[in-house]
């Protein structure tokens, strides 16, 4: 590529990459098989370097990729159409961290896992959970705004973000927030970075708040014969104030997948489980765990209650696993993360199984019922295409049930590539010209990660 030593005079030769590894030309995305090769793969190693290559990129009309783990599920960061692609792999340094401030200043590039160990080694909690901490990095979390199980209680990476610092068009820095508590000067630019996919800018750093580690943390499963069942138990832990710290769920067909593995034996006809999570305190915890179990109980086919960390890490560890079980029924799924309001889970739960039926495709759901959350997921074989279009076009039903339904088409995942043109399944017309406005104002040229995120 003509660009590669002009490239490598910004990064040096640590900084590029072989075009042809595939590793770059995907991300975490099923089924689809999407994948586009880049023009060329540049890691750069400070935000100097980024500002320098976004510059160059901008004055010669060459798109931009930003890539952080590669661990997202929406062909975010794929180079569908060539281009740049920039990944912030290198850049992993922890700028500032005052534990006694409860705050950390970390590169774009530290991965989730390497955040979460430093913070819970000085008795400190980042409490965003997104999958794949060990891929999954910072800025990756923060251009997609990632949640995760216990987004319920302490909500998705943003509001952990109080400062950011990013490379914007056409290649200046810019910070905006800090170690802050609380700033409300100037519209919210930070706001608009945050779950942008890379679309406005590259973020390059962040200033985190964390919070002090809780004592305790005690799950609480219960089983029930029926979806309705268990959406009614959810609104009873609701109504009766309590706030575990995740509240999962997982329908009929995700609990035939992996009820095999869970930790004690589940009644036969389990056809719907709620999984909670108590936390504090040793006694708030104990306190929330019994009140849970409690409203939990009534209609429940079962309880259970681990005991001991090593029955509770084995739990999470089974919930961490009931996506591989759900693929290991048909070989592959196509899976999607709408949200509903939570008086609408149980209808949108057995919607998405008459969904699948429609389309001669199985189907089943899980994910985070507190949040009205759903990864709705349809069972395929990725290696035959008709299957393949029948579940794009299921999909697309879905995005429109959860629109009928007063939701959204993304409840964690964002809409990167796979999710393109449907905003309006949520958004008004003059939201979608709001939309489009702003990123022609800060992307004029559409080199930030163009077709992603788009209305």
């Amino acid at each position: 590529m003509r660009t590669l030593p002009e490239l490598r005079s910004i990064v040096g030769e640590a900084g590029l990459r072989d075009a042809d590894d595939a590793r770059f030309w995907r991300d975490a995305t099923e089924a689809q098989g999407l994948s586009g090769r880049p023009d060329a793969v540049v890691l750069p190693a400070t935000r100097e370097e980024v500002a320098a290559v976004v510059a160059w990129c901008y004055a010669h009309d060459v798109a931009i990729v930003p890539r952080g783990g590669g661990s997202g599920f929406s062909g975010g960061c794929v180079p569908v159409d060539g281009g740049v692609v920039v990944a912030l792999d290198r850049m992993t340094r922890v700028r500032a961290f005052d534990p006694l401030l409860w705050r950390i200043h970390v590169e774009a590039g530290l991965r989730t896992s390497e955040l979460r160990r430093l913070a819970r080694e000085n008795g400190l909690l980042f409490p965003p959970d997104p999958g794949a901490a060990e891929q999954s990095q910072i800025g990756g979390n923060v251009a997609t705004n990632a949640g995760g199980p216990h987004a319920f209680k302490y909500g998705v990476t943003g509001r952990w973000v109080t400062g950011l610092e990013a490379v914007v068009a056409p290649g200046e820095l810019i910070e905006v927030g800090g170690p802050l508590r609380k700033d409300v000067a100037g519209y919210d630019l930070k706001g608009l970075l945050i779950g942008s996919e890379g679309t406005l800018g590259i973020v390059t750093a962040a200033w985190l708040r964390l919070v002090p580690a809780p004592a305790a943390a005690i799950p609480v499963a219960a089983v029930y014969r029926h979806a309705r069942d268990g959406c009614a138990a959810l609104e009873r832990v609701l109504g009766s104030g309590l706030e575990p710290a995740a509240l999962e769920f997982l329908d009929a067909g995700a609990l035939a997948a992996a009820r095999d593995a869970f930790p004690s034996a589940l009644p036969g006809d389990a056809a719907f489980m709620l999984l909670t999570e108590a936390d504090g305190s040793a006694e708030e915890a104990a306190r929330l765990a019994g009140e849970l179990r409690e409203a939990l109980a009534e209609g429940a086919l079962a309880v259970h209650a681990p005991k001991g960390p090593a029955e509770t890490a084995a739990l999470w560890r089974w919930r961490d696993g009931v996506s591989i079980a759900v693929t290991a029924q048909r070989g592959g799924k196509m899976s999607e993360d709408v949200a509903v309001p939570l008086d609408r889970l149980a209808e949108a739960i057995e919607a998405t199984l008459e969904i699948g039926a429609r389309h001669d495709l199985d189907a089943c759901s899980w994910g985070h019922a507190g949040d009205g959350n759903l990864h709705a997921t349809f069972l395929l074989d990725r290696r035959d295409p008709a299957q393949v279009a029948r579940a794009e076009a299921a999909a697309v039903e879905l995005f429109q049930l959860a629109g009928r339904l007063g939701g959204t088409i993304s409840g964690e995942h964002g809409l990167g590539w796979v999710k393109r043109g449907h905003l309006g399944e949520q958004w008004s017309p003059a939201a979608l010209r709001l939309h489009a406005a702003i990123k022609r104002t800060l992307d004029p040229k559409n080199l930030l990660n163009p077709g992603k995120k788009t209305g």
